[in-house]
């Protein structure tokens, strides 16, 4: 009986990598799903796993996140308009999916990758590079536009027939969701997005950490409280971190009690924000801090407060606004 041919593919769980994928078991082949995780994207959710069970297909999760910061950090390719590295991080997918096909007995990669619908990564010349830089070459097959672009090893082995896979180019997904409709796959999430290193506001805020050389894996608490928190700067690799919610009061909680933070203010008499500080600050700086409490708390810095300062009760009386806000001014908030 002859052995049925098995893929290997990288998956985000949305509309291209499904249809990828749906477009290759169609030919036969067994396909693993690779969903890679790294500080900035990745990792387990509902609608993922929701669209592996669709597919009826095996769901691996990819943990990259040391790999992954070494490149973002020293891209070859350099980056786009953001932060974002995306020749070399889709090119280091496909070199780990490449180490991993002997381990899960497959033959070749695929991936949702559609020609020229993202003008800088995606173009027929950004593909190669990826190929080229990942040591992958032929074993990458791209069903959404494979029509387009040199045949692969799978197509001139006969694993799958080339006739049978699609010519989608540019920007539209029109056609993608025709055919997710016409394969019966639902309550795919909405395209685009996903990728920390895209947002513009984020990336400034990482590019901080950058420039004082915190941009290391060690550093990674960092990179997810800059999103959670409003951010100010004392001086290099020294911050202050202010919630902005109740979900962003918890998460600097969580990193306050796994980091062992000494500095931190919060209050059980008036509703605000939870803060820390990645450092020792001086009094000018603390001083700072209260009166950001203070302002972003519910009194809005026009009553006397009381608060907890890292364990001592301490009275904050009304903030000259106007003052705070030269010294926000200072201190950068990000």
């Amino acid at each position: 009986m002859k052995e049925k041919i098995k893929a290997l593919a990288l998956f985000s769980g949305g509309l291209d990598s499904a249809l990828a994928i749906k477009v290759v078991q169609e030919q036969g082949i067994e396909v693993i799903a690779l969903n890679f995780v790294s500080h900035f994207f990745g990792g387990k959710n509902e609608k993922a796993e929701s669209m592996a069970k669709q597919l009826g297909i095996r769901l691996e999760y990819i943990d990259f996140k040391k790999r992954h910061i070494l490149i973002v950090e020293n891209p070859v390719y350099g980056r786009g308009k953001n932060m974002n590295p995306c020749i070399d991080c889709h090119s280091l997918m496909f070199k780990i999916a490449g180490e991993l096909l002997e381990e899960y007995g497959a033959s070749f990669v695929i991936s949702g990758e559609v020609l020229g619908q993202r003008p800088m990564s995606q173009n027929s010349q950004a593909l190669e590079k990826v190929k080229k830089l990942s040591g992958m070459e032929d074993l990458v097959l791209r069903p959404l536009s494979a029509k387009l672009l040199p045949p692969s090893k799978a197509e001139i082995e006969g694993w799958v027939d080339r006739e049978k896979l699609l010519d989608i180019n540019g920007r539209s997904r029109h056609r993608q969701m025709e055919l997710m409709d016409f394969y019966g796959l639902v309550e795919y999430p909405s395209p685009g997005g996903g990728c920390l290193l895209t947002d513009p506001g984020y990336s400034s805020r990482l590019k901080i950490l950058e420039d004082d050389g915190l941009l290391k894996d060690e550093h990674s608490w960092l990179f997810k409280l800059i999103k959670e928190a409003r951010f100010f700067r004392f001086s290099q690799g020294r911050y202050l971190f202010v919630g902005r919610n109740k979900e962003s009061n918890d998460k600097i909680d969580e990193f306050r009690k796994e980091k062992n933070l000494d500095f931190y203010i919060q209050s059980s008499e008036v509703s605000g924000p939870h803060i820390i500080a990645n450092t020792v600050l001086t009094d000018e700086e603390i001083n700072f801090a209260k009166k950001l409490f203070s302002r972003y708390s519910k009194a809005k810095g026009n009553e006397r407060i009381i608060l907890n300062n890292s364990g001592n009760l301490e009275e904050v009386d009304v903030v000259d606004l106007k003052k705070l806000d030269e010294e926000i001014k200072k201190y950068q908030q990000f």
